[in-house]
């Protein structure tokens, strides 16, 4: 009788111990067919994104299918995404990489510099020591930092440069009797393509689908994140809060920024100044110096005297 219940216990718990196998193993095979199938998602949608960095456009196939599904959801990544998030608005990358992407991009990285190195080595087609091999992990993740950074720079410059141009459309438009959302569609239908135009097309989308000027002109300044462009739009608020001529104050700030360029360029100009001196003291003087006294050193030293 008692050999009889043992067996019974024993078969209920088999029973029980295969039914939670059975709900472990099903539960993880729907969880691999959707992960598979958002890998899937999320590597289509990539493929029709295009990237301005050849390196991208090679390795996005890799580091989207096998490198974003570790990254994505997690909390130990919270802090990141959202610096790289405005990071790569502003450098206006927006519509090439996700901030999961970048991250998973850095982390593809680290392994591709050294494998590279690792080949060329082994190759015998350049020796590089084992430091450099394991250096270049660390180069291969801070590589997309100074290539976004360096986006950022080059698109405020731009922006920098087409600021008083845009600024001048802008009144001459308000002053001709157009409103400002009226003049910053003259803009960007008539001006040039540039990121400042971009910028100024995604105010007047945020504007038709009912956000008001003045969210939409703070949310352009975060895009940008440039102190010209910052207080530009805090006039703008300012003027439209208390009820000021638009036009006016856009001429205002046209000039302005015109005697900040001036003054910047003279800056550029002055520290370019002071740049070349050493080269000159180094190359340029000793070279002139050999050409003037050069004859006369070779005559003394020939017995011919002056």
């Amino acid at each position: 009788m008692g050999a009889s219940l043992l067996n019974n216990d024993w078969v209920i718990y088999v029973a029980y111990a295969l039914i939670g196998m059975t709900t472990f193993i099903l539960g993880r095979m729907l969880l691999q067919e959707e992960e598979s199938r958002a890998a899937a998602d999320n590597l289509s949608d990539a493929r029709d994104r295009q990237s301005s960095n050849p390196l991208v456009r090679l390795t996005r196939p890799f580091f989207v299918q096998y490198f974003v599904p570790i990254v994505r959801g997690k909390p130990f990544w919270d802090d990141k995404r959202k610096v790289w998030r405005r990071k790569l608005i502003t450098s206006g990358l927006r519509d090439e990489l996700t901030p999961d992407e970048l991250i998973a991009f850095k982390a593809l990285l680290i392994i591709v510099f050294p494998l590279f190195l690792g080949l060329l080595r082994a190759g015998d087609i350049y020796p590089f020591e084992a430091h450099y091999i394991l250096g270049s992990a660390i180069a291969g993740w801070f590589y997309p930092n100074f290539w976004i950074n360096s986006r950022i720079t080059k698109r405020q410059k731009q922006i920098r440069r087409s600021l008083p141009f845009v600024i001048d459309l802008l009144a001459l438009s308000t002053e001709a009797g157009l409103d400002f959302v009226g003049a910053i569609g003259k803009v960007v239908e008539k001006s040039k393509p540039s990121p400042l135009v971009d910028e100024f097309g995604q105010l007047l989308k945020e504007i038709k689908v009912g956000s008001s000027r003045s969210e939409g002109m703070r949310e352009m300044a975060l895009r940008i994140d440039m102190t010209e462009v910052n207080s530009f739009i805090a006039i703008l608020i300012s003027a439209e809060q208390m009820g000021a001529s638009i036009g006016k104050i856009l001429r205002q700030q046209s000039e302005q920024i015109r005697s900040t360029r001036m003054l910047l360029a003279e800056k550029a100009g002055a520290r370019a100044a002071s740049m070349m001196l050493l080269p000159m003291m180094l190359f340029i003087l000793p070279a002139v110096f050999l050409m003037i006294m050069g004859p006369f050193i070779l005559s003394m030293m020939g017995g011919g005297g002056l």
